[in-house]
């Protein structure tokens, strides 16, 4: 990304543009054409800027091609959506220049595009759609540009959370980033999200830790930091990069991590006060020790017909066994934590151990995108998501275990925020959930079963749940985290072309609060005719007539 050969990469390819920009015969506007010259016109397009050594075939694929169900099933890790409108055509760039002319040409065909980084998405906006689209699909551009002596790195947008852990692990042994727990995430969502991670109560989300980045437009454009202006990095820093672009990659600033972390997970005794337990969490948590994170799962132990759960606490803390013993002796005595809970080990270890593998075992597994692809194909997945301002009293929580307990469909996770998220301030990204918020809710529903009868019964109790919590958590608006996306808090028409701005404030004011109008601002401005856009995008304002 920094050296001479990239640069005249990026050259070549601007002279390109401007021809394709600005020649007659090669205006942006759409094409007429029926949907069968749809391939072999797409194709006419990117030959006309490809290499004699780029490969098309690898590039480009529709059905007719025997790839085409392997790579669109590679990263589509919901299967709720196996059946849903396929991609007529699919783009695997391997380079810079590809994602730049599929940009342009999609854009003169005049098609829809999706954006496909690893394909963790719960409604499955970056991979299906209510009407023809084309998918980028970005998993080949994973580079990994480590720097130690700049604390620093260069991370492209396909690459997944496993491998940027081995990559920093590779260099260091006292360095680390604050992201999320699950290795197959990509970068290109998880991070233009906001980065939700077990270490954001001491370092802050994935997107205070950004300093550059590089985007292409809807023009085609490569644009950095300095190019882009400080408003369309601001906007790709949580507010979801597509609906501004497409994100090549992002430059982070690593954080240092002690040599030694600790990590516990602990279950109370359901025989105990369960609301007690939990109504003492949620003061403790938010308040205490910023290097230690505790989050609350409310689950059941297995489907085996029976009405039990349980309520745990899986925990890191950033030091020794020893000093998180002592900490919660003090501050959380009905935890009732011992030494022999605690297991200490290096940082790297931990990711292993919350990914579920074995931290004993190689980190080199985080670079097997299979071994540890979760979910996958089989399982169907929906989130919903709430944040809590003010405490839930002891009688609110007994009403919630008691419907938990009697719903084996889904489980529930409480994460805390305080520590760091309490002191950057709500405007410095698009997240605007920060100071006054004690803790995140993430209602979590997975099934295995296909059909719709599977689906109705895990979606009826998981928005039954959402409702009856509603009197519990944030209000005017009710907040939602964007990187849980939810179609139930509102969507885009595409009837109105997904230009609506009443639309799209109902959800972006739930995802944004009072950021939304900046990103709108900032899209109108960006991209204008709104070419980058899905049922939750963020909406242009109205043209003036």
């Amino acid at each position: 990304m920094t050296n001479k050969s990239s640069c005249l990469v990026s050259a070549i390819v601007s002279v390109l543009l401007v021809q394709l920009l600005f020649s007659p015969s090669s205006s942006l506007q759409p094409l007429a054409f029926d949907d069968s010259s749809v391939y072999e016109t797409f194709l006419q397009c990117l030959e006309s800027y490809l290499s004699p050594n780029d490969q098309i075939s690898n590039l480009v694929f529709t059905s007719t091609n025997s790839s085409y169900t392997s790579v669109l099933q590679a990263y589509k890790r919901n299967a709720r959506f196996n059946s849903d409108l396929k991609p007529l055509i699919i783009v695997t760039p391997t380079s810079i220049p590809h994602v730049q002319y599929a940009v342009l040409c999609t854009r003169r065909i005049g098609y829809r595009l999706r954006i496909r980084s690893g394909g963790h998405d719960f409604e499955g906006l970056s991979y299906v759609s209510d009407s023809p689209f084309f998918l980028i699909d970005m998993s080949n551009l994973r580079s990994i540009e480590v720097n130690i002596e700049t604390n620093s790195a260069w991370v492209q947008s396909g690459a997944i959370l496993g491998e940027v852990y081995h990559a920093i692990w590779e260099k260091s042994k006292v360095h680390g980033f604050p992201a999320g727990v699950c290795p197959t995430v990509a970068v290109g969502g998880h991070f233009s999200g906001g980065g939700y991670g077990n270490m954001m109560r001491k370092f802050g989300l994935s997107v205070d830790h950004i300093v550059d980045a590089q985007i292409v437009d809807a023009n085609g454009d490569l644009l950095d930091r300095k190019s882009m202006g400080e408003g369309l990095f601001w906007a790709i820093r949580g507010g979801g990069g597509a609906s501004f672009g497409i994100v090549i990659s992002y430059k982070i600033e690593l954080v240092e991590v002690p040599e030694t972390v600790t990590v516990f997970q602990v279950e109370s005794n359901p025989d105990e006060g369960l609301a007690d337990f939990v109504y003492r969490w949620q003061f403790v948590a938010p308040t205490t020790s910023n290097d230690l994170f505790m989050r609350l799962h409310f689950s059941h132990p297995g489907s085996n017909g029976t009405a039990s759960f349980q309520v745990s606490i899986q925990a890191l803390y950033l030091g020794k066994a020893d000093d998180v013993v002592s900490l919660l002796s003090k501050d959380f005595p009905e935890l009732g934590l011992k030494r022999q809970d605690c297991t200490e080990m290096s940082w790297i270890e931990s990711v292993l151990w919350y990914a579920s593998l074995n931290y004993r075992s190689s980190p080199k597994v985080l670079l097997d995108r299979k071994v540890v692809r979760s979910p996958n194909d089989t399982n169907s997945a929906k989130r919903k998501s709430d944040f809590v301002v003010n405490p839930v009293s002891r009688e609110g929580l007994g009403d919630i275990l008691k419907r938990v307990a009697g719903q084996l469909q889904f489980s529930m996770a409480f994460s805390p925020h305080g520590g760091e998220m309490s002191e950057i301030p709500a405007s410095s990204s698009p997240f605007p959930h920060r100071a006054g918020n004690l803790y995140k809710i993430e209602y979590v529903g997975n099934w295995n079963e296909a059909g719709e009868k599977a689906e109705r019964a895990v979606m009826t109790q998981l928005r039954r749940m959402y409702s009856f919590m509603a009197p519990l958590v944030s209000k005017n608006p009710r907040r939602a985290y964007v990187n849980y996306r939810d179609l139930d808090i509102g969507k885009m028409s595409h009837g109105k072309g997904y230009r609506s701005y009443e639309e799209g404030k109902v959800y972006g004011m739930k995802y944004f609060h009072g950021n939304f109008d900046r990103l709108v601002k900032v899209k109108t401005e960006v991209d204008p005719a709104n070419f980058f856009r899905d049922e939750q995008s963020i909406p242009t304002l109205p043209m003036k007539l």
